[in-house]
């Protein structure tokens, strides 16, 4: 089926850039059940150095996402706009937050994984696996256990301008983690990415999705057992433009994957129902606002949202 291409003329609005959403459709029927035809993309703020990490703080209503090279957390509040959050944030990347409502960051330069208490205090959660220094932590994912999942890509280490290769890189691969906070025990889930990306987890948590940022540029799914290990890994889709960055799953089941041209959503069953074309290549998004059917979007220097017809698993 030949995609449908839908747009219109921008228009400005007091709380930012506003623009009828250019939407790509594959499959009309499912992608109406995820965003109404006259949705509109507002470009919340922008001039950023590089923006990631979306998290919706449920409790606080407000959105954290991170600031990269300039080395701060925001937050994003309807009531006060855009404000400092952390900072220094130790180049943070992904976040996300856990059953209490706390902060869960994935730091580069810090190269852990870090929390931040209902107090303001921020703690080292994992930092090394196997008596090595992680590489630089770049999204996770807190499963209804407790525990903690998240991939260890390179992109955070600098390379030595003589030999080319990654300067403090102590890990032998690029691996994604399970951490147990219970028992502080962390384990190499999967050792085979190229450079593990974003991660999520099924409505049930029975599938775990891992985005392959690296040559690929594939979204794996795996089985996730009982005791913690995953199973039957294959390529659940693969993205056309760019790469796949972060992802999200929602209530149904459908996966949203940031991508070169925009926000892509899948089909459990990997199909392209269709695409929210973003003029700046997406990087993350997440699920929040009053309702949960805001979908913000952090796209290189700027930040944007549009409302949709589905809330994120776990709400």
């Amino acid at each position: 089926m030949k995609p449908i291409l839908v747009s219109s003329l921008a228009l400005i609005a007091s709380i930012g850039l506003l623009q009828a959403a250019e939407l790509q459709i594959s499959n009309s029927a499912e992608f109406r059940k995820c965003v109404s035809s006259d949705a509109k993309l507002t470009k919340i703020a922008g001039d950023f150095g590089f923006t990631e990490g979306p998290t919706w703080l449920k409790s606080e209503r407000k959105l954290v996402f991170s600031d990269i090279p300039n080395d701060e957390l925001k937050q994003w509040a309807a009531s006060g706009g855009v404000t400092s959050f952390r900072k220094p944030s130790r180049n943070a990347n992904g976040n996300t937050t856990d059953a209490q409502g706390r902060l869960i960051t994935c730091e580069h330069t810090g190269r852990r994984i870090s929390i931040q208490e209902k107090g303001g205090d921020v703690k080292t959660l994992v930092d090394s696996f196997e008596g090595k220094k992680l590489n630089s932590p770049n999204d996770v994912a807190v499963k209804s256990d407790g525990t903690i999942w998240f991939t260890d890509p390179e992109y955070g280490l600098k390379n030595d301008p003589q030999t080319k290769k990654k300067i403090g890189k102590e890990q032998p691969g690029n691996h994604v983690y399970r951490y147990d906070p219970k028992t502080r025990r962390t384990t190499a889930v999967v050792r085979d990415f190229v450079q593990p990306n974003g991660i999520a987890f099924s409505p049930d948590e029975k599938k775990v999705y891992i985005a392959d940022s690296g040559t690929p540029k594939h979204i794996r799914i795996f089985d996730v057992k009982s005791d913690g290990t995953l199973s039957d890994g294959k390529v659940f889709c693969k993205i056309d433009q760019g790469g796949p960055d972060g992802i999200r799953v929602d209530k149904e089941g459908r996966v949203w994957s940031s991508a070169g041209d925009g926000v892509q959503i899948f089909a459990p069953d990997g199909s392209l129902i269709g695409k929210i074309l973003v003029p700046e290549a997406p990087a993350n998004l997440c699920f929040g606002g009053e309702d949960g059917r805001t979908l913000f979007i952090t796209a290189r220097k700027s930040l944007y949202s549009i409302k949709v017809g589905v809330t994120g698993a776990g709400r």
